[in-house]
Formats: C-alpha cells, sequence, structure tokens
C-alpha cells in the first residue's frame, strides 16, 4: 500500500501545472498567466521542472541535460537522465513547493512527472522502469495534487526545428496520460492556436473561479466549467476516437453548409428555390449562425443599438424583448407607448396593454422556447404579469451594472440564472443577447450550455459520446469544423470571416435533430419526437443584415448586398 509522506494536515495554498511537448507554447502562457495573477493581487511561485532556480539541483540537472560535456560527461543513458529529473522534482517539492504551499503562495508549476513519462516513453524507456521512478516522485507528493492541470497543445511545434516523428511520439504519450489521469485531478486542454491574451485571460478566468485574492474580492462560481475542453489534437482527422459517430454526425455538416448557402442566396436576392434539399425547402429551419435569424437582427438593429445606449436602458430593452421573442409583440408596445424605456416604465401601464392584446386573442409570446409562467414567484395568474414584475427585480437589483461588472460570459450567466423562471438554457441565450450588445464583450467560444433541442441533436450524432460530456462535443465540433468541412468536400461559407461560434455549433445540434426526424426517422433522440412542426412559407421580407458593430463585419456586409443589388440591376 503506498504511504504518503511529508503531507500537511492543511494545505492552504494552490496548486495549477502546465503540462505539453516542446514548442506548445506552455512555458510562454504559464508565464504571462502568473504576471496576470500577480497583478490581480495573488501572491504567485513560478516554478519549472527540472528547475532553473540558481544553486538549486534543478539548475544542474538542467544544464547536464543540455551541456553534458562541459561537466565530463561523454555519455548518458536516457533512463538514467530521466532519473536525474525525477530527483530534481523530488527536491523542488521538498524545499520549495511544499513551504510555499503552507505559506498559501499560488504556485504555477512548468512541468509535472508527466514529462518524464512522456518523453521517457518517446525515447524508448521501458514503462516499468518509468513507472517506478514516478511513483517514487508521487509517494512524495502524497496527497498534495493540482487544482487544475492545464495541458498545452498544438496541431504543429512552434519550433521548426523540432523532429516531427519524435514530436508526434511525445505528444501521443501525452495522449495516454490525459486519458489515464483526467479522472483524477481536473484537466484542461489548451490548443494553443488562438491569440496569446484570449488563452491567458481564459486560464485565469479558470484559476479564479470561486475563489478570493489577496484583496479579498470573490469571484462567482458555478457548476459549469466554461473551458473544460477535451484534447482535439490528438483525434485523428478521419474519426473521433474514442467517440462513435453516426451518419446523422455527417448530415450535421451538410446541413449546416446548405442552410448557410441558402442564407446567401436569399441575402443576394436571388429567386427560389434556393435549394434541391427537399426538407430544407418543406420545414423552416433557422440560419447556421444564430445572428442571422429575424428574431436576433431585430433584437440587434432595432432593440440593443437603436435608443438610449446607457447600461440600464439597453438591459432593459433586452430583457423586455427577449421576454416575449416576438417583434409583433415589442412593435405593439411601441405603438402604444410610443418608446420604450426603463426611466418611463409603468408597470401597470404595459400589464394592461398585453392583457388587452391578449384578450384580442393577439399571441404575445413566440413558441421559440416555452417561458415558466412564475406564478409561485410573483403571484399572478396571467404569464405576463409575472415576467414583466421580473424584469422590474432585475432593475430595482442593479443587475445591469452587476453585469457590465461581470468578468466573464460565465458570470453574466450565474447572474441571470439566479432569479426565479429562469433556467440554465434561458440564463445563456439571454447572456448571448446581451453580449450581441456594447454591455459585455465575452468571446462566444468561451462558454456554451446545451439546449434540450441540442442534447437531442448531439444522442443522434453520436451513438457513443466516449466519456465527453456535451459541452465537450460542441466545443470539439466547434474547434474542428474546417477539418470536417473538408473531410466531406463542402464548400461552407462563414460569416464573411467569422467562424462557426459556440452558439452556433450548439444551435446547429438543435437544427439537426429536427432534420433528422425527417432524414433519418430510424435515428431516435431524447425525446423521441418523429416529426417537424414548422412549414417553410418563404413569406419573410428581405433582411438588411446588420451584426454587432464590435464584431467588424457590417461593411463587408453591406458590400455584399450592394454588389448584389448591382448585379440585379
Amino acid at each position: 500500500m503506498q504511504t504518503s509522506i511529508h503531507t500537511s494536515a492543511k494545505q492552504v495554498g494552490r496548486l495549477f501545472v502546465f503540462e505539453g511537448s516542446d514548442g506548445v507554447g506552455k512555458s510562454t502562457i504559464s508565464e504571462k498567466v502568473a504576471e496576470h495573477l500577480r497583478r490581480k493581487g495573488f501572491d504567485v511561485l513560478l516554478l519549472s521542472f527540472p528547475g532553473k532556480e540558481p544553486k538549486s539541483l534543478g539548475e544542474l540537472v538542467y544544464k547536464i541535460h543540455h551541456d553534458r560535456h562541459k561537466y565530463g560527461i561523454e555519455k548518458i543513458s536516457a533512463a538514467s537522465l530521466q532519473a536525474l529529473h525525477i530527483a530534481a522534482h523530488i527536491d523542488c517539492i521538498e524545499n520549495r513547493i511544499r513551504p510555499a504551499i503552507r505559506a498559501s503562495k499560488t504556485i504555477i508549476l512548468d512541468r509535472y512527472w508527466w514529462s518524464t513519462m512522456a518523453y521517457g516513453l518517446a525515447l524508448g524507456i521501458p514503462k516499468s522502469i518509468l513507472d517506478a521512478m514516478v511513483d517514487l516522485e508521487r509517494t512524495v507528493w502524497g496527497t498534495l495534487l493540482p487544482e487544475k492541470l492545464f495541458l498545452v497543445t498544438r496541431h504543429e511545434p512552434f519550433r521548426a526545428e523540432l523532429d516531427n516523428q519524435s514530436w508526434a511520439r511525445i505528444c501521443s504519450a501525452y495522449q495516454g496520460l490525459y486519458e489515464g489521469e483526467r479522472g483524477k485531478y481536473p484537466v484542461t486542454v489548451i490548443e494553443n492556436s488562438k491569440p496569446l491574451n484570449r488563452m491567458v485571460n481564459d486560464v485565469i478566468r479558470t484559476i479564479t473561479n470561486g475563489r478570493p485574492n489577496k484583496r479579498g474580492s470573490v469571484f462567482l462560481q458555478s457548476t459549469i466549467d466554461p473551458f473544460d475542453v477535451k484534447p482535439t489534437i490528438f483525434i485523428p482527422s478521419n474519426q473521433w476516437l474514442p467517440t462513435k459517430s453516426t451518419e446523422v454526425f455527417d448530415t450535421y455538416w451538410r446541413f449546416a453548409a446548405e442552410r448557410q448557402s441558402i442564407f446567401f442566396k436569399r441575402l443576394k436576392g436571388e429567386m427560389p428555390p434556393w435549394t434541391r434539399d427537399q426538407i430544407l425547402q418543406s420545414y423552416k429551419f433557422t440560419n447556421a449562425y444564430r445572428a442571422s435569424d429575424r428574431v436576433s437582427q431585430y433584437l440587434i438593429r432595432h432593440v440593443i443599438y437603436k435608443g438610449d445606449y446607457s447600461p440600464d436602458e439597453v438591459f432593459f430593452r433586452i430583457i423586455l424583448f427577449k421576454t416575449f421573442n416576438k417583434i409583433e409583440t415589442w412593435e405593439l408596445l411601441l405603438r402604444r407607448f410610443g418608446q420604450i424605456t426603463w426611466q418611463e416604465f409603468d408597470l401597470k401601464a404595459y400589464e394592461k396593454a398585453l392583457t388587452e392584446a391578449r384578450s384580442a386573442r393577439l399571441s404575445i409570446y413566440s413558441g421559440a422556447y416555452i417561458m415558466p409562467s412564475g406564478g409561485k414567484s410573483f403571484g399572478h395568474s396571467a404569464k405576463h404579469s409575472n415576467h414583466l414584475r421580473l424584469l422590474q427585480k432585475m432593475m430595482k437589483d442593479n443587475l445591469p451594472s452587476k453585469i457590465c461588472d461581470a468578468d466573464s460570459m460565465q458570470s453574466v450567466f450565474d447572474l441571470l440564472r439566479s432569479y426565479p423562471m429562469i433556467g440554465d438554457f434561458l440564463a445563456y441565450q439571454y447572456a448571448t443577447d446581451i453580449n450581441y450588445s456594447e454591455l459585455t464583450d465575452f468571446s462566444e467560444m468561451s462558454f456554451v450550455v446545451p439546449g434540450p433541442g441540442a442534447r437531442d441533436g448531439l444522442q443522434k450524432c453520436f451513438s457513443n459520446s466516449g466519456g465527453y460530456s456535451e459541452v465537450d462535443l460542441i466545443r470539439l465540433v466547434a474547434d474542428r469544423q474546417e477539418d470536417e468541412f473538408k473531410r466531406l468536400g463542402l464548400n461552407f461559407q462563414d460569416l464573411w470571416g467569422r467562424r462557426l461560434q459556440l452558439i452556433d455549433c450548439q444551435n446547429l445540434f438543435c437544427e439537426v435533430d429536427k432534420y433528422a426526424r425527417v432524414a433519418h426517422p430510424e435515428v431516435i433522440g431524447i425525446s423521441g419526437r418523429n416529426r417537424i412542426k414548422q412549414k417553410f412559407r418563404g413569406l419573410e421580407k428581405r433582411i438588411q443584415f446588420f451584426y454587432p458593430p464590435k464584431w467588424s463585419i457590417n461593411k463587408k456586409v453591406s458590400d455584399t448586398m450592394a454588389r448584389a443589388s448591382g448585379t440585379k440591376k
């Protein structure tokens, strides 16, 4: 039985580890994270294995590793070199890491015992020998485990001088370590293909989530980890091991490409039919990009970016519109009150206007998603009466200001989720709509919450999830979209340079669930639904598309539409 030694009764510090092969940018990321944490007031100790601290065993091992001839060593075996690394690790654990943990420091550690194993396996050292070495180090670690291990990956190394075959073997070894260790402590994979600041900010949000810093400020915590993504670099381009996909998975990509093709044909004013796909001709589906849908377009152009831009007013307009999610209801209120503002909001007057609309047998809610009635929370029999009071409560709670101060999209989600009648999916939809405005500016690749329809779509696309969560699968799909379109020979037209975001991939799973009810009726989802309710009528007016200005695509949109109009003339 393994016993732990030198463990403290109370570990009050924190340990975060960065791992990965040479050339993936691991050290750069860990250094930047340490720098940002210090600026936030954390007492940070940045260390590396084997170590470069002056006059340490780690420094000596590092020098021997990189210039053994300087120390009179003509030849050193791969196994003995890894044993030296283990000795340096143990020295650092006992002389630097444990004292720092007791002193309540936050430790950022560049490399872990994973490196000894990964590089040892790539060098051909028998696993039995490596296991013996690593067992000694793990005994010294005892019960002290990383609070989070960040595994940094890339599709190819930054350093051109690295041997591709050797590098691939090391990456493969890391894959095996990931599979074996991820259940013992949290492991998060960072695919280093995004801007450095974005990746560092994601890591900082993960580290600071729910924990106090030196100044005592506490960050919101949620059970959903927006950065918990499994590796993409290790999944071969022609298969999604260890998952098992169905034929609906290929349909997912074909649907996305064809639906986007229809979008561009309609935008350019082409006459129908815009597709040969009989299902797409017959039934109504949302666009590949959520922001391109009619209601989202109206929200962005006529609600968010029309009127007073103060946070209170923008938030009030967004939530009021999205509560009903129906253009006709918004325009009814505009006709009644002239302008819609929080400053002039009269709950009784709005309640009366909507009650009269219902009495006239007008539908005031969209069927896109179901809003709970809220009778238990606010005590009114009329659904809209409770929803207006919910909005009023949000405003009186100063929620717009809190959202402006939020440090992540997940924090916005948590704030919204704390209110009655707002579940996970609705909070995520609202957070996305708010992020179209200037109130927040978070990447749509930072957070996702799958809705019921998306879960059905995922069930139909994957007969075996391979242990990945629904969030993991959506992230993998978003990360690998170009590879999948290429694999199927599909020409996907993105949104003027904007890739499909997590919200879009989530929506597409919902739409392919509906599409598959006709195209693949034998594949059953969670809900068991087997027909599509809404028929396509094609009666909508041509939209003058307008996207959040911060996306910097509106000039491209207008140019495309102008060229299309010129061609028609």
